[in-house]
């Protein structure tokens, strides 16, 4: 093989010598020489020629194999191994050839800095003992694909007499057992999974563990304790200690295809702290399921809220078959809206997300559905029996918080039961008493319960109506999109219903619509104050659109919810708008609201100052929301938590930003 050759960078920003970057086990060169880019670019490329031997589940890492015998790890970003692969798109895979330059993923540099982490993408040489003489790094500005560093690699004989001298062969098998025994034993494992670099234990009890004696161990560089892990660094062999490490623990132990399951920091004390823990977790668990389906939820929205227009305009009958089929494309993602944000809370909260959606599909089952339809009311009416036991069943379609109440579930009662099924039967009778449990208490349970709720709200709303439409309007306002948060606004479509089937119009109705333009009008802030990234701005704006043709889940799921204040902010809005409707008396003579519903608001007797009431809330409302999320509610720095910490320490001291960096 040649003696000298050219690496590349792997992407475009400040490139460092390895000492520098902000990851011990890289900057202290446990890994081997190489070098670092502090990125500001989102393009990955190959430094080298040659082939993909490693791509990492959670896609942060990617191993190569040089045409000229180099073993290179790709690392992209510090401790985002966490992130479980979402700010990263590979373009290549196991066995693939690349040349140098060759773009291989792109990495959202702006999601990993506000998910507080740090952004320096790292090349090591794993192999360096076996192959290099001496790295040249080029620090300074650079471009993907530009010169990096100068690399002279030994001659083969001088390779192989360096390794016969270095090398101590290590036995993974009696590696294996000595960490299992350091650590307090199998009985103190609950579980073990691996990364590029790592085995990582979530231990029973953590005292246990002899952190001096484990790392005295041959082919054990360090221990770190981090997120409720004891992680034990192992290098390039992970998974052969791994393999080994798993066969002493026996079956039912040994995992490493969800983060979710890693041990959280513990619930702080006291109870306002505790209570701004769960919520916060609460809303954490909310966003991440509804994120995959967000980009759909606005382009469907849009598209019943054009479809809304035509049939207002007289273009099109509601009753036509391409009204059903058009309004088909657009429900779709609403009405199976259970089945996607099980799959995508299984994710989150580490349940098998098959089988969380199917019990979505239990729920928007179209029987269940139908029975649910026949009662006209939220009242706790009995409309089915289960096994004898007389139960309410409402209607799911179009919600989420059963689905994350079901995934959760779901999340306790997988773990037991391939706990305590023989594994011959396991395959089949798991998943079957998964999905009849869950389903059950959620049918059973989670249904009656908000359904209940809901038919409190509905009287409170109900009287609340009758003692004064400005106040009325006020607190509804202000408070209405909370209930879609938990699917308590149910509550609120059937009074709608009976007001505009018994009085021709509802100005309850008014109210709901002037809540859908704050919350557009919020996310529009968002997408006027955003310069520089550009994912946030497309999905802001299809946000908006959506939220003003009448959907706002794109708009709160995906930004104002995510970005606390921006949801205050917009209910400000909603609050004041929904305070001008009631003194200005606004109805609805129709479902359709927001901005694209604006027909609704004409009286089929002529235009009265209902219209007029209408224009003047919502503008009001819009304006309210926009300014106060533009001036208070949201700053594009939210985007990147953690940057100011990350400058601070590449300007200042070299000491790493994360001592115990999961590598």
């Amino acid at each position: 093989m040649d003696n000298t050759t050219d690496m590349l960078a792997p992407v475009g920003g400040d490139l460092v010598n390895i000492a520098e970057v902000h990851d011990p086990m890289f900057s202290e060169k446990d890994m081997g020489e190489g070098f670092g880019v502090l990125p500001n670019d989102n393009k990955i490329v190959s430094p080298v020629s040659g082939k993909i031997v490693l791509i990492a589940s959670t896609k942060h890492a990617i191993g190569i194999d040089s045409t000229n015998g180099m073993e290179i790890l790709l690392h992209m970003g510090v401790d985002t191994v966490d992130l479980d692969g979402e700010p990263f798109d590979i373009l290549v895979k196991e066995g693939d050839k690349v040349e140098a330059g060759q773009q291989l993923a792109t990495m959202d540099i702006n999601q990993i800095i506000k998910a507080g982490k740090i952004t320096d993408v790292i090349v090591a040489i794993t192999n360096t003992a076996m192959v290099l003489k001496e790295i040249d790094v080029h620090p300074g500005k650079v471009k993907a694909g530009d010169q990096a560093a100068t690399v002279s690699l030994l001659a083969q004989g001088e390779s192989e007499s360096v390794a016969d001298a270095s090398t101590e062969k290590v036995n993974f098998d009696e590696l294996a057992k000595d960490i299992i025994k350091n650590i307090g034993g199998p009985t103190n494992v609950d579980n073990v999974i691996h990364c590029i670099t790592r085995v990582r234990f979530y231990l029973k009890d953590e005292s246990k563990a002899d952190d001096a004696a484990i790392k005295n161990l041959n082919g054990v560089l360090d221990v770190a304790k981090a997120g409720g892990q004891y992680q034990v660094v192992i290098g390039p062999a992970v998974e052969d200690v791994f393999d080994a490490v798993v066969d002493h623990l026996g079956p039912g132990i040994g995992t490493n295809d969800n983060e979710s399951k890693v041990k959280k920091e513990p619930v702080p004390k006291g109870v306002w702290p505790k209570t701004k823990y769960y919520a916060s977790s609460l809303i954490g668990v909310i966003t991440a399921s509804m994120m995959p389906v967000i980009g759909l939820l606005a382009a469907s929205g849009i598209l019943k809220g054009l479809l809304s227009l035509i049939v207002s305009a007289n273009w099109l009958s509601n009753t036509s078959s391409t009204y059903m089929i058009i309004n088909a494309m657009g429900d779709s993602v609403f009405y199976f809206l259970p089945i996607l944000v099980g799959f995508t809370a299984a994710k989150r909260l580490g349940a098998n997300q098959i089988i969380v959606g199917v019990i979505g599909g239990v729920l928007a089952y179209p029987t269940l559905v139908q029975l649910a339809s026949k009662t006209s009311s939220v009242q706790m009416t009995m409309n089915a029996d289960f096994f004898g036991i007389p139960i309410h069943v409402a209607n799911y379609t179009y919600s989420i918080f059963p689905m994350i109440a079901a995934a959760w579930l779901a999340s306790i009662v997988e773990p037991w039961l391939k706990k305590h099924i023989a594994a011959t039967v396991r395959m089949i009778v798991s998943p079957l008493l998964e999905v009849f449990i869950v389903s059950a208490v959620i049918l059973v349970v989670v249904g009656p319960i908000i359904t209940l709720m809901s038919s409190y709200l509905a009287e409170g709303i109900v009287a609340l109506l009758g003692f004064s439409p400005a106040i009325s309007g006020f607190i509804i306002g202000g408070f209405y999109q909370c209930l879609v948060i938990f699917g308590l606004h149910w509550a609120v479509i059937p009074v709608v219903a009976s007001q505009i089937a018994t009085t021709g119009h509802s100005a309850l109705n008014a109210i709901i619509s002037v809540t859908m333009v704050a919350q557009g009008a919020a996310v529009m802030a968002v997408f006027f104050k955003t310069k520089k990234n550009i994912a946030m701005k497309q999905i802001a704006g299809a946000a908006t659109i959506s939220a003003f043709a009448g959907i706002t889940e794109p708009a709160m799921y995906g930004i104002n919810l995510k970005y606390g204040r921006v949801f205050w902010t917009a209910n400000i809005g909603s609050a004041i708008g929904g305070l001008l409707t009631g003194l200005l008396h606004v109805d609805m003579w129709g479902f359709a609201g927001s901005l694209i519903g604006f027909a609704s608001f004409i009286n089929p007797k002529g235009i009265d100052s209902s219209f007029t009431g209408f224009l003047i809330a919502s503008v009001v409302a819009l304006a309210v929301s926009f300014t106060c999320t533009y001036f208070f509610g949201f700053k594009e720095q939210d985007l990147e938590v953690g940057v100011h910490a990350v400058e601070k320490v590449r300007l200042g001291s070299r000491e790493p930003a994360v001592k115990d960096a999961e590598v």
